[in-house]
């Protein structure tokens, strides 16, 4: 089964031409790392939003052709790690292909993987990344993961589960994060509270930023998967993130008065 793309002449342009157009400008204005990082982190706003971040973002990461892709859950719909294991994400004008075995050993390293397709029909937190990976490599082949589980330990475990599977790939797979940071707040409070779970993520301390949202209340809409990408870093022996750029809305709109704040992260 293929999904149909939800947001697209939304959140990017609806043509094959002028999406790789758009997304290519954007990788263009990064400068890529020496060595490939392991992970990365990057905005699914509208793309005059955060596409200068995810694709600056992503240029600097250099995430391979096997991504391991993992997201929110906005709708509430579906399982609480839903995972997307056969078939294609079509785009327009062109379709990015699951990597179905990797997804099998998804589906096996932990109980709470399940195949499950209603968290991701109307769910655009991975889709919007998508073009992006195509950008850099028409070759791609991803596994989307929709995350609503809310336990730390049950995030935790399922992270150090998939860093068995990421760490016996022949083949390297890269971990790619969907989240945006805080939600309508000025602009200066935005920041200084993004800050906090931004020192968490580079210090890949997953019980520190589920910690640190939490009591700060900061509306960081990924914190979930993030937390299983720091959980399985970790386990893979990852010492440091950085911070590759961060923007907000008011930056595009000029509103700095409610603001949703846009994070590049990669980790090494």
């Amino acid at each position: 089964m293929n999904r149909k793309p939800v947001v697209a002449g939304q959140f990017y342009p609806g043509s094959r031409d002028k999406l790789l157009e758009e997304v290519r400008e954007y990788l263009a204005g990064g400068s890529p790392a020496q060595t490939a990082a392991v992970a990365s982190m990057v905005p699914h706003a509208g793309y005059p939003f955060s596409g200068g971040v995810a694709g600056r973002t992503l240029a600097r990461a250099r995430p391979g052709r096997r991504v391991l892709l993992l997201g929110p859950n906005h709708t509430g719909q579906g399982k609480p790690f839903s995972v997307w294991s056969s078939g294609a994400w079509d785009l327009p004008g062109v379709s990015v292909p699951v990597d179905e075995d990797l997804a099998e050993q998804v589906l096996q390293a932990h109980p709470a993987m399940e195949e499950d397709h209603q968290a991701h029909i109307r769910e655009h937190s991975l889709e919007v990344v998508l073009p992006f990976l195509y950008a850099l490599d028409e070759a791609t082949r991803v596994v989307p993961v929709a995350i609503a589980e809310n336990d730390p330990n049950a995030l935790i475990q399922a992270g150090e589960a998939l860093a068995g599977v990421v760490s016996s790939q022949q083949e390297p797979v890269s971990i790619v994060v969907s989240s945006d940071m805080s939600h309508f707040i000025p602009a200066d409070r935005a920041k200084q509270q993004d800050e906090l779970a931004l020192r968490r993520i580079c210090d890949i301390d997953p019980e520190g930023l589920v910690e640190t949202v939490s009591r700060n209340r900061i509306s960081m809409c990924g914190v979930l998967p993030m937390t299983v990408a720091l959980a399985l870093t970790r386990k893979l022996g990852c010492t440091r993130g950085e911070v590759v750029e961060y923007a907000n809305s008011g930056d595009f709109i000029g509103d700095y008065d409610s603001v949703v704040g846009y994070a590049g992260v990669v980790i090494w």
